[in-house]
């Protein structure tokens, strides 16, 4: 069984509604897997498994675009959604959500293990 894990860092100063979340935190994973790392070993091996995730909030975009360039710096996979603002945000394109992972607990646990579970 795999110990990869995938961890959604949603913000949660947005005041989202729960459905617009979801599919926010939704388009981050599949985003961090089919995207350009459809073929890195860890999807696979987490896509084998239970495809575990975790879900996180932050406080702010700046801390959301912080998260994404520390976990895309350590070699981790990540994946930033900006959604459009068609149905939420006025129609302001907003930074929402990211996706970190898969990979291991303590390749992970650096980066977002300070984060409050949503």
């Amino acid at each position: 069984m795999s110990g990869l894990k995938q961890i959604i860092v949603m913000r949660t100063d947005l005041g989202m509604r729960k459905g617009k979340m979801v599919a926010q935190g939704a388009h981050a994973s599949v985003g961090a897997i089919i995207g350009i790392h459809r073929e890195d070993p860890r999807v696979a091996e987490w896509l084998a498994g239970s495809f575990t995730k975790i879900c996180v909030g932050i406080g702010s975009e700046q801390e959301l675009l912080d998260i994404h360039e520390r976990a895309v710096g350590a070699g981790l996979i990540g994946y930033l959604i900006r959604d459009n603002g068609v149905t939420e945000f006025g129609g302001v394109p907003t930074y929402t959500c990211c996706a970190i992972g898969p990979d291991l607990p303590e390749d992970l646990d650096p980066i977002t293990g300070g984060l409050k579970l949503l």
